[in-house]
């Protein structure tokens, strides 16, 4: 998955691929300094008009953060904090292009 690699030659730990809590899907699971996020992965084709990000929308982020409150409290020993993120792969002629937007949102929002 190219989500993943990115998100491991950038320095995180993968803790997890396709987490399931409270019946919702979490593409992937990462940790980097304490810092967990949870990662909403969006894929396009070039010639697409919108942004794979954004893809995520309210009704997408009410879902991932349900999810995300079993998981913080599932991995709530190897964090210091917890954030939601979106890796965006846009493919075009000359292969993927990887986007990693942290922080997007929040518990709430």
């Amino acid at each position: 998955m190219l989500a993943a690699a990115h998100l491991e030659a950038a320095g995180y730990r993968i803790l997890a691929r396709g987490w399931r809590g409270a019946g919702r899907e979490i593409d992937i699971v990462a940790e980097k300094g304490g810092v967990v996020a949870f990662v909403e992965v969006k894929t396009r084709a070039g010639r697409s008009l919108a942004p794979p990000a954004a893809a995520v929308d309210h009704r997408k982020r009410r879902q991932i953060a349900w999810a995300a409150r079993a998981g913080a409290e599932h991995w709530r020993r190897v964090a210091q904090a917890f954030r939601f993120d979106v890796v965006s792969v846009t493919w075009g002629p000359d292969g993927p292009a990887v986007d990693h937007l942290e922080d997007v949102f929040r518990l709430g929002s």
